[in-house]
């Protein structure tokens, strides 16, 4: 058993920190305060080639896999950006590029790849629904036939990077929940131009107000009348179930990843404030009560990062990981809660003011044990599939 990041990994972590030792604290500050995608270092990773990492060669990619993507992700977390570093690695290289490359017909890739590769264009993936929540097999965003092509009518609602997005992965019913059997049949997934969409009224959003996370818009998504050709289907109709799992697998990888990093982030403003700040005659972090929440963290990231690393791993070849990456999002987000939960502390009452990134990594942290699965699903899961307790419903 070799624990040792092979060296493809080792060379994104190098190349991904070097990009933002160029960016401080507060540029990551100031993009999440005025809501501003970080457009610098896209066009950083961009000009290095490393939001191809998934991209096959052929494509013109550095044909890596999931675990070079979460390395990326939590490096790019940890220099600053916390959870504003999650979409600049799940929407476009997670959501399209590792997806289009395993389920993307030879046009699709061919049209598609080479401009995810440089970052020309940009995906966003649209899946849950108000009436549905985390019950994804109920939704009911609807793909009827009609001749050659696809008529879908529904409503999408937290689709974040709408406004980015060329294309859209949509997610829909091709035959209705109640009539599915078993429930898993009848998704099917849709590549949609999201400007022309838009241009033709058949696609629109609604920005949704939020607490954190502002480098990038989450959105309410109407669909009305859409027409799609039968050509714009990613996978199989009915079958879109296989191409679900290869998204929200690596979803929840990358998310762990962002977590991680900022749990990272959140740690090192913590221990750094303990090592300065003096109260009656000597630092903070002289006393247990300080130090050793801060000392809890540390072993809770290390072993958060085994388990997410396993679990890029097992993705990458072909084995089965979803219990390992429900297991790194479970972990990873409470790492990250609670390492910013103590910067927190650890700071006292300053922690309040926007003059520090707490309050940021704050906001960011708690978002990971709610979104995109809450903890109480990672945690039935495991319970009922994992342990073969009884289900609830």
């Amino acid at each position: 058993m070799d624990f040792t990041l092979p060296e493809s990994a080792q060379a994104v972590r190098r190349g991904i920190a070097d990009i933002c030792s160029r960016y401080d604290m507060d540029y990551w500050q100031r993009c999440e305060a005025d809501k501003r995608w970080p457009e610098e270092v896209w066009a950083d990773l961009a000009k290095g080639g490393w939001l191809g990492l998934a991209v096959p060669e052929e494509y013109g990619g550095g044909g890596q896999g999931l675990l070079e993507l979460a390395v990326a992700t939590e490096t790019l977390s940890a220099s600053g950006s916390a959870g504003g570093s999650a979409f600049m690695y799940v929407l476009t290289p997670g959501f399209g590029a590792l997806t289009l490359a395993r389920h993307g017909t030879a046009e699709q890739k061919a049209a598609l790849l080479p401009k995810l590769a440089t970052g020309e264009i940009e995906t966003c993936f649209a899946l849950t629904e108000p009436d549905a929540g985390s019950n994804s097999l109920a939704i009911s965003t609807f793909a009827r036939r009609d001749g050659d092509d696809f008529v879908v009518n529904g409503q999408k609602i937290w689709i974040t990077g709408v406004q980015r997005a060329a294309w859209m992965l949509l997610v829909t019913r091709t035959i209705p929940a109640a009539e599915a059997k078993p429930r898993t049949d009848g998704l099917t997934v849709f590549l949609v131009n999201v400007p022309e969409a838009v241009a033709a009224g058949r696609l629109s959003y609604r920005p949704i107000p939020k607490m954190g996370a502002n480098t990038t818009p989450s959105n309410m998504v109407f669909v009305d009348d859409l027409r799609l050709p039968a050509s714009s289907v990613l996978g199989e109709v009915d079958r879109g179930v296989a191409v679900l799992w290869d998204v929200l697998n690596p979803e929840r990888i990358l998310l762990a990843a962002s977590a991680l990093g900022g749990a990272e982030v959140a740690l090192r403003v913590g221990v750094d404030y303990a090592r300065q700040r003096e109260v009656f005659g000597r630092p903070i972090g002289a006393n247990q009560a300080i130090a050793f929440p801060l000392a809890q963290v540390k072993a809770k990231i290390e072993l958060a990062r085994l388990m997410l690393y396993k679990a890029a791993w097992s993705f990458d070849n072909g084995l089965p990981c979803g219990t390992e990456a429900n297991i790194a999002k479970l972990t990873a987000s409470q790492a990250a809660w609670e390492a910013a939960d103590a910067a927190f502390q650890t700071h006292g009452g300053m922690a309040y003011s926007l003059e520090y990134p707490v309050a940021r990594l704050l906001a960011d942290a708690r978002i990971g044990r709610v979104a995109p699965v809450t903890e109480e699903l990672l945690l039935n899961y495991l319970a009922t599939q994992v342990l073969g307790l009884p289900r609830s419903f």
